[in-house]
Parts: structure tokens; sequence; C-alpha cells
């Protein structure tokens, strides 16, 4: 991957649906979606979290479940029902002094297009839309809810030293 790049990397920010989960989403008999997440996603993002990368979730989404699982795993910024997600972007940029080009930022769809312009490192999953696959500097060769996430993260902490170091990589 790009070594060089992901050194300067301080900050992780993931969409949910088509990259954390997959992109076909079930619906409770209640109405409410329900998603399927990957294991090994999370424990690449909690070890993320440990290791003192700024880690985000922004999505359009409102769902409880969404918010307990990331929150769980340790991510404090978990922005929901981001109708329009560059604003929910700056806000945090500014929260935690980030300049562009520290920010990787991983989606799917449209709804993402405008962030991935702006952030130092656009990434998508292997079953994006062709229009975010055209600017993305990284496309996983795993699909949204397939392990993309760990994916990046892996590559982002490898880069930097991060993975598997000491012990505090071989537990939750």
């Amino acid at each position: 991957m790009f070594k060089e790049e992901l050194q300067k990397i301080k900050a992780l920010v993931f969409d949910v649906d088509g990259v954390l989960s997959s992109d076909c989403v079930p619906l409770h008999p209640s109405g409410e979606p329900m998603r399927m997440v990957n294991i090994k996603d999370g424990y690449a993002i909690q070890l993320a979290v440990k290791r003192g990368y700024r880690l985000a979730i922004i999505t359009g989404g409102n769902t409880a479940s969404v918010r307990k699982r990331f929150e769980a795993l340790g991510i404090q910024d978990v922005y929901m029902s981001a109708a329009y997600k560059m604003d929910t972007y700056k806000e945090f940029l500014k929260k935690y002094d980030l300049k562009w080009d520290e920010v990787l930022y991983m989606g799917d769809d449209i709804p993402d297009y405008q962030v991935m312009k702006h952030c130092g490192f656009p990434c998508c999953p292997a079953d994006a839309a062709p229009e975010i696959k055209a600017i993305a500097r990284y496309i996983s060769p795993k699909e949204g809810g397939r392990g993309c996430g760990r994916d990046v993260i892996e590559q982002v902490l490898k880069a930097n030293g991060d993975w598997m170091d000491n012990s505090e990589a071989f537990g939750w």
C-alpha cells in the first residue's frame, strides 16, 4: 500500500452501511434495520483506539444497536443521522484539531463522496459505487461488512509499527 501516506494518518473515519456492515440490511418486524458486523473489523477498531488513533463513525442511519456496538469498541465519536456528512466531518476535524491529510475515510456510496474528496486517504470496499471507486486512493479487496475495515486499519497500524508490537495487541 502507500506506507508514507499511511504514516501521516492520525484518525480513521468510517461509514457503516456498505462499509462496516453489508449493504443488504434485513429489517426487523418492528421496521428497524438490523446489521451484521465483522468481528475482525471489531478487533482492529478496538486496537486502533488503544493505540491512540482517533476513530469516528459518520452514518446516515440512526439505530441504538449501531451506537452501542461502536461505543463498546471504544469509539467516542459516533455521529448518527448525518444527512450531509461534510458538516459532521468538519466538526470532527475541528474537535481534535486534525488536518484533512491526517484522516483516512472509508465510504462506499454517493453520501461519502464530498468527505472522500477532502480527506488525506480516501478508501472504499470492493463493492463500492463506481463514483466512489473513481476517487479512492485504495480499494480494499474486501467487500463492505466482510473485513474491509480491518484491511485498512491493519495497514495503517503496520505502517506505523503499531500492529502486534506488544502484549496489548493480543487481547480485547
